[in-house]
């Protein structure tokens, strides 16, 4: 399996429908902390912009309304992999990316065979209080290597600037959330990561 190299991450279905038509072809829906009535109806609106404009979605955590509402990727942190019905989540067809923040967490994430594996924070990140160091770009490398063939997400404080390290080191993709969100004209910067990340990886290909 291969992922898009820009890996758009959003809080909400009102965010996707303002994006994804202007080329995204991979983004996560990550709310927390909702109703399930919002959430699933959030979840709907989602699928149906992604589906319109052949883009992939992914679900983050809610992997029960993902399976419900007939999404095709939902990812976990650790707690909720804990805690989570791998079995169901196979059964339905859904693919599984997983987060990842060090050594024993890699470890649980390969035992359940995800279709990806997340590494962060890559950088500096002000997303959300991280209790892990900066993973830097040669944790992606060693990541990528004991991994293989399943594709590699970098994630936190990547830029535009950044992305050609990131992906030259190993990431397949490469995640972005406050870059986008913060930035005073997101559509602008949302069109500037899509060709950057593209030239990127014909260049790591070259």
């Amino acid at each position: 399996m291969k992922l898009d190299p820009f890996y758009l991450i959003v809080d909400s279905a009102e965010w996707i429908a303002r994006l994804v038509p202007l080329g995204v072809k991979l983004v996560q829906l990550r709310i927390k902390d909702r109703p399930e009535t919002e959430l699933r109806a959030e979840i709907r609106r989602a699928v149906a912009v992604c589906a319109k404009h052949q883009s992939q979605l992914v679900v983050n955590d809610h992997w029960r309304l993902a399976i419900e509402e007939g999404c095709g990727f939902v990812h976990l942190g650790q707690e909720d992999l804990a805690t989570a019905d791998l079995d169901a989540i196979r059964a339905s067809g859904l693919k599984l990316g997983l987060s990842t923040h060090d050594e024993r967490e890699l470890e649980t994430a390969l035992a359940a065979r995800p279709d990806y594996i997340a590494l962060g924070p890559v950088y500096t990140t002000i997303l959300k209080q991280m209790k892990w160091a900066p993973q830097g770009l040669t944790r992606l490398s060693e990541w990528k290597s004991r991994i293989g063939d399943l594709p590699l997400v970098a994630i936190g404080g990547l830029n535009v600037e950044r992305i050609e390290d990131a992906l030259a080191h190993g990431a397949d993709s490469a995640a972005v959330v406050t870059d986008i969100m913060r930035h005073e004209n997101p559509e602008l910067r949302t069109k500037q990561w899509i060709v950057a990340t593209a030239q990127a990886r014909i260049r790591n290909l070259q």
